[in-house]
């Protein structure tokens, strides 16, 4: 029953989202690892590199790595500091500005039937790179800064139904909304910035190691009225050593 709620839920959110948004259609690659320093610590990195609209050139790079520190077997605590360079265009003058983000999270988890389910808790202070146009480059003026908390929540269903999973298909959900406050005015100027629903599906090769492929649905809220519903193919890894 959980189960069915949570796949309502995240295809509600895609549903709801579409309205009348600008459409595109992107993708993304990401790797997500975990490596194991000692009981208590492990360090986390993802690296995620984005399309543009019509997969025409790269939109964005994100190098994101952090400390977790274990408080129990089921809930996590995280501090990172995340890269991103995005395309900017500025009188059809484009070029990469880079955003600065120091994060914290808080993750716990509980079972769900015979599988279990992930909640994420993140915080991030981000310094974000204002354009400027010089000499026909577009070229990073200063920076604004903005904060922002997103919810996100995740399920693996194992499609052989073991509720020890170690080998095999595998489908997942997820959903994440992102939430500013505090200089709003320096994003859209609004508290809702985006909202992300994905579903995929998933081969387990070991304990150590997914790759999935999937679809999500992004809806942002951009300045004034501006609205983008963004389709994505994403392809992503999930290493745990």
């Amino acid at each position: 029953m959980h189960l069915k709620i949570i796949l309502f839920l995240v295809l509600a959110a895609g549903m709801v989202m579409n309205g009348m948004a600008q459409s595109q259609f992107s993708g993304w690659l990401a790797a997500f690892n975990t490596i194991k320093l000692n009981n208590n610590f492990s360090f986390y990195s993802d690296v995620q590199v984005r399309s543009n609209d019509q997969w025409q050139h790269m939109q964005s790079l994100l190098l994101r790595p952090g400390l977790n520190y274990n408080i129990a077997k089921n809930k996590m605590l995280t501090a990172g500091y995340g890269y991103i360079s995005n395309r900017r265009t500025v009188s059809e003058v484009s070029g990469y500005m880079p955003e600065h983000r120091i994060w914290e999270q808080f993750i716990v988890s509980h079972p769900v039937a015979f599988t279990s389910l992930l909640h994420r808790f993140r915080v991030e202070q981000r310094f974000i790179g204002t354009p400027v146009i010089e000499n026909n480059d577009l070229k990073r003026d200063n920076y604004v800064y903005a904060n922002r908390f997103r919810y996100f929540f995740r399920t693996i269903v194992p499609l052989s139904g073991e509720k020890k999973f170690e080998k095999g298909m595998f489908a997942s959900l997820q959903n994440e909304v992102f939430l500013n406050f505090g200089n709003k005015r320096n994003v859209n100027g609004k508290t809702f910035d985006q909202n992300r629903a994905y579903a995929s599906v998933g081969y387990r090769v070991s304990k150590t190691f997914d790759i999935e492929t999937g679809y999500m649905n992004q809806y942002v809220s951009g300045k004034n009225d501006a609205i983008t519903n963004n389709h994505i193919l994403q392809l992503a890894t999930y290493l745990r050593l």
